[in-house]
């Protein structure tokens, strides 16, 4: 599918809230459709509170085989993850399960081919097409026989994947990989983002910090989300979401950025 077409942007300020280690990719893509882009990093990533002890504890349980499956959500978990992993391979018979294509592609860069990708990428579409645990009775796709898989997450998540495949028969380790904490924001860039045209969320968590920062009031007329769970966030924190990407990447956010402008034309 073709991408917004040169100049889709010219004059105007879009606010990207990214953390600002991962920004730069947004950001670039704005910038070469001709945005203003306002850089509002109202989150950073942090190590979990226990400096990454239970995800180490969890890298040597993948290696030796202690679980059929290993499930991450987040580019953020994969990179964590592999770290943790350091240098180490899983087992063949270890299945990867990874939500979303940003997930898949982190994992692929690192030299992990995920098994299960689902079309749509959010937690629940993860877990109803997740293969049931041969303990519970049946079986879709590959299983393997004591049933045990590893959840990789943030510190906050919604309650979903955990118990959705416990549901599926597996007994489910969860192991927090990351924590998502308020950013350093210059004031400067408040005021900048209020100014502004649009704004981009990647993630609920952005959507709630932004609104502490600006106040509902403060934020930009044209609100468009990645995803489904980042615009019912939105929605929950008085927001009106012009656009949902329809690819819930970082491609498909630019494009409806781009198509919330088209529209107003």
């Amino acid at each position: 599918m073709d991408g917004p077409p040169p100049g889709a942007l010219d004059g105007r300020r879009v606010v990207v809230t990214r953390a600002r280690a991962q920004a730069s990719e947004l950001v670039r893509r704005l910038a070469d459709l001709g945005a203003t882009v306002v850089e509002l990093p109202v989150i950073a990533i942090e190590d979990p509170a226990d400096g990454g002890a239970a995800l180490g504890g969890a890298a040597d349980r993948i290696v030796a085989g202690a679980y059929g499956w290993v499930v991450v959500t987040s580019s953020n978990g994969v990179v964590r993850l592999v770290e943790a992993l350091d240098g180490r391979a899983a087992p063949a018979a270890t299945r990867w399960a990874a939500v979303g294509t940003s997930t898949a592609r982190a994992l692929g860069e690192r030299g992990i081919a995920p098994d299960l990708v689902p079309d749509v990428a959010v937690s629940d579409a993860l877990v109803e097409a997740f293969p049931v645990a041969a303990a519970s009775g049946g079986s879709t796709g590959r299983v393997v026989a004591d049933g045990r898989a590893l959840f990789v997450r943030a510190e906050r998540v919604r309650d979903v994947v955990a118990p959705g495949l416990a549901a599926k028969g597996w007994r489910v380790d969860e192991v927090v990989a990351y924590r998502t904490v308020a950013g350093d924001v210059d004031p400067s860039a408040v005021a900048a983002a209020r100014n502004a045209d649009a704004v981009a969320f990647t993630s609920s968590s952005t959507v709630e910090r932004t609104v502490e920062l600006l106040g509902a009031a403060g934020v930009p007329s044209i609100i468009a989300s990645i995803g489904p769970v980042t615009s019912a966030s939105a929605r929950a924190a008085g927001l009106t979401v012009t656009v949902e990407a329809g690819d819930h990447t970082l491609d498909g956010l630019v494009a409806a950025v781009a198509s919330a402008f088209a529209d107003r034309r």
